[in-house]
């Protein structure tokens, strides 16, 4: 093989690892049967919540896994794959599961988070999960309701202290 194809192979290596580090979660889809705009409706779905739809050869990707030393996405790679990767956790599985509602042609395949390689039921169960946002308002929520409850006995006590 020449340096040339080596050498873009390599660099192709990097790309992939630089995505992995940069990511929350990598989605294993499978897109055969949808057409282009298809395509691109899911690229630019996707690219509104941080995440991004590539397709690599699945040895790059099985290289990429073996040099970061993580674990081997095993049947994942197999067949014509599409590979996105999501900043945060939840929101490029959340984006697939509700486009696949729609486009039969899209499986979910399986994934990698938090370092273990999943299947797609348990990256659909991850795309069930609220987004950062909506986990700091849950906790906020949390601290806010001690606080609220003990105001309003307060008021009723005052209120109801004082002659009418």
């Amino acid at each position: 093989m020449n340096q040339q194809a080596l050498l873009a192979k390599k660099e192709q290596v990097v790309e992939i690892q630089k995505s992995l580090d940069e990511s929350e979660s990598l989605t294993v889809v499978s897109y055969q049967g949808l057409t282009v705009a298809e395509m691109q409706e899911l690229r630019k779905t996707l690219a509104k919540e941080g995440a991004s739809l590539v397709v690599y050869k699945n040895t790059m990707v099985r290289r990429a896994f073996e040099e970061e030393n993580k674990p081997s996405l095993g049947d994942l790679l197999n067949g014509p794959n599409g590979f996105v990767f999501s900043k945060e956790l939840s929101k490029g599985p959340k984006v697939l599961v509700k486009f696949a509602r729609y486009h039969e042609a899209l499986v979910l395949k399986g994934g990698f988070a938090e370092g273990k390689v999943l299947n797609a039921d348990e990256m659909k169960a991850i795309s069930k999960l609220p987004d950062k946002n909506g986990l700091i308002s849950m906790f906020l929520s949390c601290l806010n309701a001690p606080i609220t409850k003990f105001a309003a006995t307060v008021k009723a006590l005052a209120e109801k202290g004082q002659p009418a």
